[in-house]
């Protein structure tokens, strides 16, 4: 089985900029091994199992609860049996449809 949960969180309590709050999430999936893309407006991982990718939300949020007291949080499943490594061949499948990019 492949998850791909695509998440966002955040202390929305602490001014204008978040990226110190985030960077404690981002190192901890860093450390899970559980491959991740970095996004502006979120971060992708994929697992095996659900249930890893609701331990990594649950983990994410025990890193700002300690000093955040209001966290703003959306998660987005995408689950499928059999197929591993999907967070690549998702992209890989669109850019062999368009081309390469041309700046």
């Amino acid at each position: 089985m492949s998850v791909l949960m695509q998440f966002a969180m955040f202390p929305t309590d602490k001014g204008a900029s978040a990226s110190p709050y985030v960077s404690r999430v981002i190192a901890m999936i860093r450390e899970s091994g559980f491959p991740y893309q970095l996004s502006a407006m979120g971060t992708i991982i994929e697992t095996e199992t659900l249930e890893e990718a609701q331990s990594v939300v649950t983990k994410a949020y025990s890193l700002l609860q300690a000093d955040c007291t209001r966290v703003y949080c959306t998660v987005t499943f995408d689950i499928r049996d059999g197929a591993v490594g999907r967070m690549q061949q998702k992209v890989a499948a669109i850019e062999d449809k368009i081309g390469p990019v041309n700046h």
